[in-house]
């Protein structure tokens, strides 16, 4: 008898817990963003005869319950500690921390993403490139993964193969290895990014072989701001927030920053402390995702010019460059249609460079 009446408290408790639950996710608000993973949150899907029909209704409904799902957070949080620390498993979702770095094992070289990649940088050559005195130059910045994964333990993606399918399909560029030049520690410990105070070498190698200046006398500034980076948010526990340490100079002080993001010009500035305080405080240089900007340096003692094809790397690598160059013109070509640069830009006798990262390169659908 005593059983029955236990069990049926267990029926009793797990019942009561499941309608609690559901009565929760129910009547709250629903979040529109998580901070955390730093991406929008699924909301309610709208209703119709053909959505429910064809069954998009159903999987719009488990995203939104999936991403709705009252204490997710904590329930994250859990599950992560569970991975990592219970089980000792070597990563949480591909993500793993070592020797205080938190970083992401990505294994699969995607050969259709580096095929559509030379696609675009093959259409930006025959539209703008091939015609004039360019000097074209290309590399390719390792992931932080790279010079963790196997003294860790862990897997990663074959850089050597990813760099040699892209330069046989881009042999129209010289090609730039930095890959010797950068250690783990050169990257945030909670970030995918490099620090812009350890790159110094990097954009000497760079500005070394297209033959323009580099260097000079910097200062280093320190942000005031913790730093969390994206790994930070995805671990689901407990991390030391990174510092952002910027670079200043005579030449860095007196530059003219200029965007077109609106399609008119605006103007702009080098290191932007509001964006430092956002969702991404690595924003902080040259405010982030920005389709198309100039960096003018006045004090400079060439008129040379460099078009600099980008992703987010290249924020804080760029003003590193400024020695080299009266103009520096910077293009992501995932905010702006390739097709319409001709617009924006005079394509002459520039210097170009095509610096990516393995891992934008790797997952190139956005290039545009």
């Amino acid at each position: 008898m005593k059983d029955i009446y236990r069990n049926l408290a267990v029926i009793c408790v797990m019942a009561a817990l499941l309608a609690g639950l559901s009565l929760w996710s129910w009547l709250r608000e629903p979040d529109a963003y998580s901070s955390g993973e730093r991406r929008l949150l699924a909301q309610f899907p709208e209703w119709s005869v053909q959505s429910l029909a064809d069954g998009r209704f159903m999987e719009d409904f488990e995203e939104y319950a999936a991403d709705q799902f009252p204490l997710r957070e904590q329930f994250r949080a859990l599950k992560a500690f569970s991975s990592m620390k219970v089980f000792r498993q070597l990563d949480n979702d591909g993500l793993y921390e070592y020797g205080g770095h938190l970083s992401r094992m990505d294994t699969t070289l995607n050969e259709p993403m580096l095929e559509h990649a030379a696609e675009r940088f093959q259409y930006l050559y025959d539209a703008y490139l091939s015609g004039g005195e360019m000097n074209l130059y290309f590399s390719i910045i390792p992931d932080k993964n790279n010079y963790l994964a196997e003294e860790s333990g862990r897997l990663s993606l074959d850089y050597e193969q990813l760099v040699e399918t892209m330069r046989e399909k881009t042999g129209y560029m010289t090609y730039i290895d930095v890959s010797g030049l950068l250690e783990a520690d050169d990257y945030y410990r909670t970030d995918t990014h490099w620090k812009q105070e350890k790159i110094l070498d990097v954009a000497e190698a760079l500005a070394g072989v297209m033959g323009a200046e580099a260097g000079g006398e910097y200062t280093v500034n320190e942000l005031d701001i913790p730093f969390y980076g994206v790994y930070s948010g995805q671990a689901a526990w407990e991390t030391e927030p990174d510092i952002i340490r910027y670079l200043t100079s005579a030449a860095l002080d007196e530059c003219i920053v200029t965007s077109y993001s609106t399609g008119a010009a605006q103007e702009s500035v080098l290191y932007n402390r509001e964006k430092a305080g956002g969702k991404d405080p690595y924003e902080f240089f040259l405010s982030g995702s920005e389709p198309l900007l100039t960096i003018e340096n006045p004090l400079a003692e060439t008129d040379r010019e460099l078009i600099l094809f980008r992703d987010s790397f290249g924020s804080s690598l760029a003003p590193l460059l400024v020695e080299g160059y009266a103009k520096i013109t910077l293009v992501d070509i995932r905010y702006v249609q390739s097709s319409m640069l001709g617009s924006f830009i005079r394509f002459e006798d520039q210097d170009v460079l095509f610096l990516y990262s393995d891992t934008l390169l790797n997952n190139s659908l956005a290039l545009r």
